[in-house]
């Protein structure tokens, strides 16, 4: 039986915590500097505390890292010497050279690193990729991405938008429809974009555009925001081919919606995450695969490989915003 551990028990600590307790693997324990957010984990999944990482890595086969993404680093290359397997959250590192120097110890370390962009998980965007692999829309020609929410509002410590924790909403927005962009279309070639707190970092919100050349010539357009009221999150999909049409969601007939600021704080949710009406949420759907992953040696959806070259288009958007320029991949 697979022992797993998760670092954080903040918003992703608890989706990932749900994940595990519906597979086999034993839920061993947290490691948190939430301690009261922990023992209310504890009471719904079990497990214990852990006061150190090292403690936890101590007890586990695998660790599961929903930490801020600044930390994510740091903590894979811990765990990797100790000859543990690791899940993380996305985006995977802070920089490229962090992501890449990560990938380097795990194969070093003989450990599979997991990376949980969630979005292939989603059942609309998973059928649209194997309508796409049959051939069933022919060749890719565009492909259009929306996903743009209200921005995170964390009451204490809201790294979210501190750039140097979290990159920003083009690294941890955006990258979801990096990753799904090149999954459907293929290997980018160039990215060009334009943000709103790359001409005015003091804005109240951020929105974004960016353009994904593909090196088989599929153009992606990826608009993404921090810039809705809450609790809105709106994302959408459209890939066309010369042979067909898919789009997510399907033609609305809904003449207007009307969505105000709230002038007061409300009881929506800090943070935005995308909803889905289906039985089973499409985190505890990602968390069964990348346990059937190391159980069963099941070929990896998403890769850390992946996960590096979805760092790498977000920091080329993140670079053609600053400068104006098309950025070379």
């Amino acid at each position: 039986m697979l022992r797993v551990g998760i670092v954080g028990s903040g918003f992703m600590g608890s989706f990932h915590a749900a994940g595990w307790s519906q597979t086999p693997a034993e839920l061993v324990g947290f490691h948190s500097l939430d301690q009261s957010q922990v023992e209310k984990l504890i009471a719904r999944y079990g497990g214990r505390s852990f006061p150190t990482l090292d403690a936890l890595l101590d007890a586990v086969d695998v660790v599961d890292i929903c930490t801020p993404t600044h930390l994510h680093h740091a903590m894979i290359m811990q765990a990797a010497a100790r000859g543990k397997h690791i899940l993380c959250e996305k985006p995977l590192t802070r920089t490229v050279a962090q992501a890449e120097e990560a990938l380097a110890a795990c194969r070093a370390a003989g450990v599979t690193l997991l990376v949980a962009h969630v979005v292939r998980f989603f059942p609309e965007y998973a059928q649209a990729k194997a309508i796409v692999e049959r051939g069933e829309i022919g060749r890719v020609g565009v492909v259009r991405l929306k996903r743009v929410s209200f921005q995170p509002k964390l009451q204490s410590d809201n790294w979210f938008l501190d750039p140097e924790k979290s990159g920003g909403m083009i690294l941890d927005l955006m990258i979801h429809d990096f990753d799904y962009a090149r999954w459907v279309a293929g290997e980018v070639e160039s990215v060009f974009a334009r943000s709103v707190r790359s001409a005015r970092p003091d804005a109240p919100g951020d929105y974004a555009l960016a353009i994904l050349r593909h090196r088989n010539g599929a153009l992606s357009h990826i608009e993404g925001g921090w810039a809705y009221p809450p609790p809105m999150f709106r994302t959408s999909l459209e890939i066309a081919g010369d042979g067909g049409l898919i789009e997510h969601p399907a033609g609305s007939s809904v003449p207007l919606g009307i969505h105000l600021q709230q002038k007061a704080a409300g009881d929506s949710a800090d943070i935005a995450v995308p909803a889905s009406p289906l039985l089973e949420d499409p985190y505890i759907t990602e968390i069964k695969h990348f346990y059937d992953v190391l159980a069963h040696g099941t070929t990896p959806r998403v890769t850390a490989e992946d996960g590096l070259a979805a760092l790498k288009i977000a920091f080329a958007a993140i670079e053609s915003a600053r400068t104006g320029q098309r950025v070379t991949l």
